[in-house]
């Protein structure tokens, strides 16, 4: 029985996934999705915004949490991911800072003094579209690390592609499960004499 449940949860995510696409010049990766949530901009900004909450939308990361603002009041964020080609296993950081523009557009640019890239950045650009949010995602990323040659290109397209095809349905889950919890209010402990 909780098997059906948990099966039927999974199929009743309304998340829809319009379009992804990843590309590779040489050294450099773009990831674009666009995606469709039933969550509201808002809730789905908020949710974003937060890096402390990035491990629950991909296995890649292993840690990341929100950092003090920089000196021009940029809120800064931390990232490690993790990530094995066949015996070969990397850990990279990102650390960055965050522009946002409350509701609408999120970006993360990584310092590349402070981090394993050359260049990273990453945006969403949050619409309101019937009740939900339409996601314009790109993730565009210039490793400064090896990556092992024929093998490494081809495993980053792919971890790219499965990867984003797989969080929009985790935070959308995780939106309304925050919902959920706002809803019921705060909870509490009664003790029974």
């Amino acid at each position: 029985m909780l098997g059906i449940l948990l099966l039927s949860s999974f199929c009743l995510n309304a998340a829809e996934l319009r379009s992804i696409e990843v590309e590779r010049d040489d050294d450099h990766y773009t990831m674009t999705l666009v995606s469709w949530l039933d969550v509201e901009p808002k809730l789905l900004y908020s949710i974003l915004e937060n890096h402390d909450l990035f491990t629950h939308f991909t296995s890649a990361v292993i840690e990341s949490r929100n950092m003090e603002p920089d000196g021009e009041g940029r809120p800064q964020f931390y990232s490690r991911f993790e990530g094995c080609v066949m015996v070969y296993c990397k850990s990279f950081i990102r650390n960055g800072y965050l522009e946002l523009t409350p509701h609408t557009s999120l970006i993360a640019i990584v310092d590349p003094n402070r981090s394993d890239f050359k260049s990273s950045v990453e945006a969403w650009l949050l619409t309101e579209e019937d009740g939900g949010t339409i996601v314009e995602y790109t993730f565009d990323i210039k490793p400064d690390f090896w990556v092992p040659p024929v093998i490494g290109p081809i495993y980053i397209k792919h971890a790219l592609k499965t990867g984003g095809e797989k969080a929009i349905d985790r935070i959308e889950a995780f939106a309304w499960e925050l919902e959920a919890d706002m809803e019921q209010g705060p909870k509490v402990d009664v003790e029974q004499e």
